[in-house]
């Protein structure tokens, strides 16, 4: 009797998490992600600075349920057709995850020519509808 009525209640449990969490994928129309540094073109050493920016949303820590927030994740050299945005976000070499909220991180790459975007993840990496995705930019790096 127990178990059922343990199982009952986890399913309930369940259900209105994930009913819950629907909520945490809508991101407003006018959400906007780009990059303040570098810019689009940029010489840049191995080692440099990515600032991130955002509009319209705020920045949380992966894992925070909070409507209307998210986290950043940078794409090297990826194309964006390439990324199911159904979901979680993988982290991988042309993945990288700022879970903790960063607005800005230290790169590292080998010279060489790259494609740069961010793309807002929930608190569960994954984009939202109507994904906040910022303008692809080339840097070289030196």
């Amino acid at each position: 009797m127990i178990k059922h009525l343990l199982l009952l209640v986890s399913m309930q449990l369940c259900l209105l998490l994930s009913v819950s969490a629907n909520d945490y994928l809508a991101s407003p129309e006018n959400a906007q992600v780009y990059f303040i540094s570098p810019h689009d073109g940029a010489t840049v050493e191995t080692a440099f600075s990515v600032k991130f920016g955002l509009k319209g949303m705020g920045v949380a820590p992966a894992g925070t349920m909070r409507e209307h927030t998210g986290h950043h994740h940078l794409l090297i050299n990826m194309d964006i057709n390439d990324i199911d945005m159904n979901q979680s976000l993988p982290a991988t070499e042309q993945i990288k995850h700022f879970g903790g909220g960063q607005t800005e991180a230290v790169i590292e790459l080998t010279p060489g020519t790259y494609t740069l975007q961010l793309l807002l993840g929930n608190y569960a990496h994954v984009p939202h509808d109507k994904p906040v995705l910022s303008d692809k930019i080339t840097v070289k790096v030196e």
